[in-house]
């Protein structure tokens, strides 16, 4: 019988795999760890932005997870709104006095509509801006529930281990008096 060529790369693709876990085996835990860190300062110095972003992304989805995280994201988007407000009625405010200066009817009515263009934008940005922030209380008011959850499980869990623990220890002792006692009367009779 001859070998096909898909047999012969099938026995050098088994070689090569046996090769590579011979060499996973010989490589220690603290190797491997080695390896890791390695490639990860590897991929730091080669893509620096992206995990400064990266970090700088997961500190804030962490601290809006928080309770105060969340109260300075509001006063955040708080502040920035009435910040965008006062700007947007300066401009509005603006606009008129450009135009009662001499300017057109249809200039002012242009103007005008630009900065109700402008505030209607604005508005929706920071609808979406307190839409999110909410979203993101439900999601660390879910997390906390959870983990309250999970910490009573794990408490019940804890409480059930040590009641058996206790039976099979009074069972051990129980049956290791019976031994001693049998023991006692044997050699005393």
């Amino acid at each position: 019988m001859t070998d096909t060529p898909a047999d012969s790369q099938r026995d050098v693709l088994r070689v090569r795999i046996e090769a590579a876990e011979r060499r996973n085996a010989e490589k220690t835990l603290a190797d491997q760890a080695r390896a890791a860190a390695d490639a990860a300062i590897d991929f730091t110095r080669a893509n620096p932005l992206t995990v400064i972003g990266g970090a700088v992304a997961f500190g804030l989805v962490i601290g809006l997870l928080t309770r105060p995280g969340r109260r300075v994201a509001g006063r955040a988007i708080h502040s920035a709104g009435d910040a965008i407000s006062g700007a947007a009625s300066s401009a509005s405010s603006g606009v008129k006095s450009i135009t009662a200066r001499g300017g057109s009817r249809l200039g002012q009515l242009i103007g005008e509509a630009a900065v109700a263009y402008a505030m209607t934008v604005i508005d929706d940005v920071l609808e979406a801006a307190r839409e999110s922030k909410e979203r993101a209380e439900d999601l660390g008011e879910a997390a906390g529930t959870q983990a309250k959850k999970l910490s009573a499980s794990a408490s019940d869990a804890a409480g059930s281990a040590a009641d058996n623990t206790r039976t099979l220890a009074r069972k051990t002792r129980d049956a290791a008096l019976g031994v001693v006692r049998d023991i006692r009367r044997q050699t005393k009779g």
